[in-house]
């Protein structure tokens, strides 16, 4: 039986090593001034660091049906570490967008640790599990901006790094006495174990419908957090990175809704959650577009949008990891790879939309990419009726 420190445990792991793809977000306008490029000269720093976790995860989730879990989480933080370093001493504009790129790769560790805790979870409370855990990692996120915000204004963008690195080093030893350990599933070769990713593709419509799903919500997303710094520092007071970071303080009251997103689907259809969530980013997006440009405005649209996010990706989970116990590594494979391109894709099209059309071109790429969402589920409504299947 899970026990309930454990959960909390999991979650406090996830948040903090997420934080690490996201410190980078509020720190674009440093970064840009400290190697003397433009705004979007810095964009890819944050989209390669969204490729390098989806990457990470194509690479080292499926492994965790095929490994112990606990000797991977410990192993990878190792090497997120040698990446936060290499981060913090990058001499230049390409070597940062590179080692934004391996920072993404090697900070996984909360795709390996949200299946572990539904695995070792009662049935009857995986969803409510799923989301505290889930509550952590999302806090992580939109605190990590919060936090390299204001270190970025009063120590500078290095120091963050410097602390992030530090932050692993203590987690390593903090799990090496407190997790449990966590036994493969699957038996077979690594060529096996791959293959059955595509056969889980195949057979499974619920995971094609979340996995597109939750692809478009984070690419729209993304495209918001990604240009909020340009957009603030374009306002008339032209406001800093500790502005924009703050804004992950307003976020985090979308994030403390995870755990009751996971009991609603517990109760109710998780499904149904997610389609409300993707209504929830059009209405963000709107908000945005129409009282956008005064920080009052973007904090109404920020809650929206993070209680959208959090709803919607609690939900989602809780769908996938309903089809099959034995394959959770796998179904998390597809599901957040996919999930993290658009975060990617999202960010590129972000930085785009900002560098051609400004503010009103971000809202208008955000809002496009929340209706897709709803589209690719009114799509799979009419043509599937989910139903658990067996990888």
């Amino acid at each position: 039986m899970l026990q309930r420190s454990t959960v909390w445990i999991m979650a406090l792991t996830g948040g903090l090593v997420v934080a690490n793809n996201y410190y980078n977000q509020p720190l674009l306008v440093e970064f840009a001034h400290t190697f003397g490029v433009t705004e979007k000269a810095v964009g890819p720093v944050a989209a390669l660091t969204q490729f390098g976790y989806a990457f990470g995860m194509l690479v080292f989730l499926p492994l965790s049906d095929m490994f112990e879990r606990k000797r991977m989480i410990r192993l990878l933080i190792l090497a997120a570490i040698c990446a936060l370093v290499a981060t913090a001493l990058s001499p230049s504009i390409h070597w940062l967008i590179v080692a934004g790129f391996v920072v993404g790769f090697t900070c996984v560790v909360p795709q390996l640790v949200t299946p572990f805790a539904a695995q070792l979870a009662d049935p009857k409370e995986r969803g409510s599990v799923v989301g505290i855990v889930m509550g952590g990692l999302l806090t992580g996120i939109l605190l990590s901006r919060t936090i390299a915000g204001f270190v970025g204004a009063h120590l500078g963008w290095q120091a963050m790094y410097w602390i992030a690195a530090g932050i692993m080093v203590v987690l390593y030893f903090v799990l090496g006495r407190t997790l449990p350990q966590g036994p493969p599933t699957f038996k077979g070769s690594y060529v096996a174990l791959m293959r059955s990713l595509h056969e889980l593709i195949r057979t499974q419509p619920v995971l094609r419908e979340t996995s597109l799903v939750a692809a478009l919500q984070f690419a729209a997303f993304s495209a918001f957090w990604t240009t909020l710094v340009f957009h603030l520092h374009n306002l008339p007071s032209q406001y800093g990175s500790d502005v924009a970071g703050a804004f992950g303080l307003v976020g985090v009251l979308g994030a403390l809704m995870a755990p009751y997103a996971g009991k609603l689907s517990d109760r109710t259809s998780p499904r149904l959650t997610v389609m409300l969530s993707s209504i929830a980013f059009v209405i963000a997006y709107i908000a945005f577009g129409f009282i956008g440009y005064g920080l009052l405005g973007i904090a109404v649209g920020v809650v929206i949008l993070d209680l959208g996010m959090q709803s919607g990706h609690v939900s989602n989970m809780t769908r996938n990891f309903a089809l099959n116990k034995e394959a959770l590594g796998r179904l998390n494979t597809v599901y957040n790879v996919t999930r993290f391109l658009g975060g990617g894709l999202g960010s590129v099209a972000g930085n785009l939309a900002w560098v051609h059309w400004q503010w009103p071109g971000v809202c208008i790429m955000g809002g496009v990419l929340s209706l897709l969402a709803i589209g690719v589920q009114l799509y799979y409504g009419r043509r599937y009726v989910p139903q658990p299947q067996s990888a």
